[in-house]
């Protein structure tokens, strides 16, 4: 193949293929050029499949587990999907490791609503969607929200929304299973300065420097 057979197909630049092919050479892949023909592979090449061991198996599918009992549908799915392709690639041998591990997450810690919430919360954030929620704070009280998500955490017990809140003109952070009602609007946003969630990390890093009592400072759907 020519390299501008393998970069119309490519979808990169001649350049980045003669570029990507010494590279390729100098690794010690078997492959040869010539003049007015193009590149070629002369002799048959395996790749090896990434491989892990046992305890890194054991870790991935902790992983999965957790994603499973602790997040929202999809992203289980895709988690179930992944670990799949992964049991499929591996030496037979290991794939008991997969189904013999003693490691278990008990999947009654998020409710359907909670798991419907996190997946668009999810999203939203992903596609940089405005969200408008009903939020019960923890006195019964009950307002509406119109937010920025920028990012979701996991504290053991509960998950956190992480978002910049236009009634108060500030970060915030909500408990999701909290939230009663969300919808996901048409409206995208961008990234401001110091409204960003480099910009939240940055005094949350401060503030724990500062307080004994970080808790404290997170100011639940305030």
């Amino acid at each position: 193949m020519t390299a501008k057979q393998l970069a119309d197909r490519l979808q990169v630049s001649e350049r980045t293929i003669y570029r990507d092919m010494q590279d390729l050479s100098l690794s010690g892949i078997p492959i040869e050029s010539e003049a007015g023909v193009g590149y070629m592979l002369r002799h048959s090449l395996d790749v090896p499949p990434i491989m892990f061991d046992s305890n890194e198996l054991e870790a991935i599918v902790l992983g999965v587990k957790m994603i499973k009992a602790w997040s929202g549908n999809e992203l289980s799915q895709s988690a179930e999907t992944a670990l799949d392709k992964i049991e499929a690639s591996i030496p037979k041998e290991l794939r008991k490791n997969i189904e013999s591990s003693k490691l278990f997450v008990p999947a009654f810690a998020i409710n359907s609503l909670h798991k419907a919430n996190f997946e668009s919360l999810r999203q939203s954030i992903n596609n940089k969607r405005v969200v408008k929620v009903s939020y019960q704070k923890l006195d019964g009280e009950t307002s509406q929200r119109l937010l920025r998500p920028l990012g979701l955490y996991y504290w053991g017990k509960v998950w956190t929304l992480v978002a910049w809140c236009s009634l108060r003109k500030a970060f915030r952070v909500f408990r999701v299973d909290r939230i009663i009602k969300l919808e996901v609007t048409d409206n995208q946003f961008q990234d401001m300065p110091g409204q960003s969630l480099d910009d939240y990390i940055e005094i949350q890093k401060r503030l724990y420097q500062t307080h004994s009592d970080f808790d404290e400072n997170m100011n639940y759907g305030q």
